[in-house]
């Protein structure tokens, strides 16, 4: 087994049973540079998953250090592969078994004969598949027919995307143009929660946020038949929330560019994701990429790079009218 830290095997152990894989040197982890050493595969990917989900909540590191009581510098090494090694020791051991990881770590997918069937099912299968099947899923669960599905999200519109992206401005344009009411989804958790949101995250923490979030969403698809909706850019970190809106309402994601997305949001002089950011544009990037994939799962896409706000009213509009039975095209 290799010593992250030096790069070669550690001395053997006298008693019996599995070797426990050292982690790095502090000093080891301040001289190697992200990117750099004899990072194990498994590790970098783990890393890669710990920034990708922190990424797509939209979290600083110190944020998350907070939070899980970690120290900052142990999550830098985690999310740079040099973290807890004796994450190797449960790859070996998977392996012996013929097993994964996940198996061994209790994921919920493993939990039952018929969770692990279902799995195995969907093993392999391409985007478009696994799309097809949670749709099947949720008209079996959630008691509406297809055509009854349908019709219900035709007239809802929700629209998906970082902040800055021209939600709320275009939302209620568009809210205007089909003669439907307008929701900002925010102001309705801070009506759930009896605060603000920043007051929800600094007194109860994200967990409770994503409750309220979830509370709000069921609260405003209950009210309104007909809407449009603006919805906050964190969303999508919660799946079970995000498939209720995928479910209930026709996505539109509203894309911009980075860089538009940064002057968007310091005009409207509210730069508080990156408040304390020395790298705020890296950062924002880091969360883009965390979340796109999921944003992608929306039924149509609108670039808003380089376009007026009357520009884009008009391509939203268009976009949408296929969809929406209440809409008039201009």
């Amino acid at each position: 087994m290799v010593d992250l830290a030096k790069g070669k095997k550690p001395a053997p152990r006298a008693s019996p049973g599995a070797p426990k894989v050292p982690g790095p040197s502090s000093a080891a982890a301040e001289r190697r540079p992200a990117g750099r050493g004899l990072a194990s595969p498994l590790l970098v990917a783990l890393g890669e998953r710990v920034r990708m989900l922190r990424s797509r909540r939209g979290m600083t590191r110190k944020a998350v250090s907070i939070a899980s009581e970690v120290s900052e510098r142990h999550l830098a090494n985690l999310e740079y592969g040099i973290g807890n090694a004796s994450i190797l020791v449960l790859q070996q051991v998977a392996r012996a078994l013929d097993s994964s990881v996940a198996e061994l770590a209790g994921d919920v997918s493993t939990s039952s004969p018929e969770w692990l069937m279902i799995r195995e099912a969907l093993r392999g299968r391409t985007e478009a598949e696994l799309r097809q099947a949670r749709i099947a899923l949720g008209e079996m669960f959630g008691g509406a027919s297809a055509e009854e599905s349908e019709r219900s999200r035709s007239r809802r519109i929700a629209l998906v995307g970082l902040r800055g992206a021209g939600k709320s401005t275009l939302g209620v344009r568009l809210a205007e143009a089909m003669d439907v009411p307008f929701v900002e989804l925010s102001r309705e958790i801070e009506k759930t929660a009896g605060c603000s949101i920043r007051e929800i995250h600094d007194l109860y923490g994200s967990n409770a946020y994503r409750r309220y979030e979830r509370r709000a969403l069921d609260e405003t698809l209950g009210l309104h038949a007909e809407a449009v909706i603006a919805t906050p850019g964190g969303i999508v970190a919660e799946p079970a929330t995000f498939n209720q809106l995928l479910t209930r309402c026709t996505t539109v994601w509203l894309q911009a560019a980075p860089e538009e997305h940064m002057a968007r949001v310091t005009a409207q002089g509210d730069t508080r994701p990156m408040a304390a950011s020395r790298e705020a544009m890296e950062d924002l990037r880091r969360i883009l990429a965390g979340r796109e994939a999921f944003y992608a799962k929306a039924d149509r896409v609108l670039d808003t790079s380089g376009k007026t706000v009357a520009q884009s009213v008009a391509g939203l509009r268009r976009l949408v009218a296929g969809v929406a039975s209440r809409f008039e095209t201009a």
